[in-house]
């Protein structure tokens, strides 16, 4: 459970954020920092929003930042008057983009395709009010896989099993995924999908946190 307003003598507001997402690793984040909210999540439709952005030629990045408005805006729409923050994150292999894969077989395909490379994980927050977007920002990371021989990646898909889906590339850093790794460049929170520095130094500049 996040904190209250009345109980964190840092944030100026009456009212707790709202976070329009999901994800625990989100989640996480902000109750680790200590910052009220409530989460709920959304129903945007992505793919077509997605398909649009790139026929408009968006890249990986803007793509995460056009859900992420999308989302922060979706969500204003219930709550009226509060702040709501909006996320996306997009992986990326150069320009190709990839999304969560259906089955252990399409995470094999992923992992091995990123196996041995270097590819960066977009990721987009958007803060909006009223369905006015007040805030957004687009920060990135960059991840070099190690090379995986069969036996590797066999032994990792064995031991996830079906969390795999739950994340594009088919792997979470902040738990088993981590093995997949030799180098990781970039702020954790943008790893985990919430950039959290950009999100704290606008909540300052707006005067509702300390």
């Amino acid at each position: 459970m996040s904190d209250s307003p009345s109980q964190n003598p840092l944030w100026r507001s009456d009212a707790p954020l709202v976070l329009a997402s999901r994800s625990a690793a989100r989640r996480a984040l902000l109750e680790a920092a200590r910052l009220p909210f409530e989460a709920m999540g959304v129903e945007v439709d992505e793919r077509t929003l997605e398909t649009a952005a790139v026929a408009g030629g968006a890249g990986p990045a803007e793509v995460a930042a056009v859900l992420a408005r999308a989302k922060a805006r979706a969500g204003s729409a219930l709550y009226p008057g509060r702040l709501v923050i909006g996320a996306d994150q997009t992986l990326a292999l150069g320009e190709e983009a990839f999304h969560k894969p259906a089955d252990l077989a399409a995470a094999r395909v992923q992992i091995a395709r990123l196996a041995g490379r270097t590819h960066a994980l977009h990721s987009a927050i958007a803060v909006a009010r009223d369905g006015n977007i007040l805030f957004e920002t687009v920060e990135s990371a960059h991840l070099t896989m190690r090379s995986l021989d069969e036996a590797a990646l066999d032994a990792y898909l064995a031991a996830a099993g079906e969390a795999v889906r739950s994340s594009v590339g088919g792997y979470q850093l902040e738990g088993l995924g981590i093995h997949l790794f030799e180098r990781v460049e970039g702020d954790h929170s943008v790893i985990l999908g919430l950039p959290l520095l950009p999100l704290l130094a606008f909540l300052r500049r707006l005067g509702v946190l300390l």
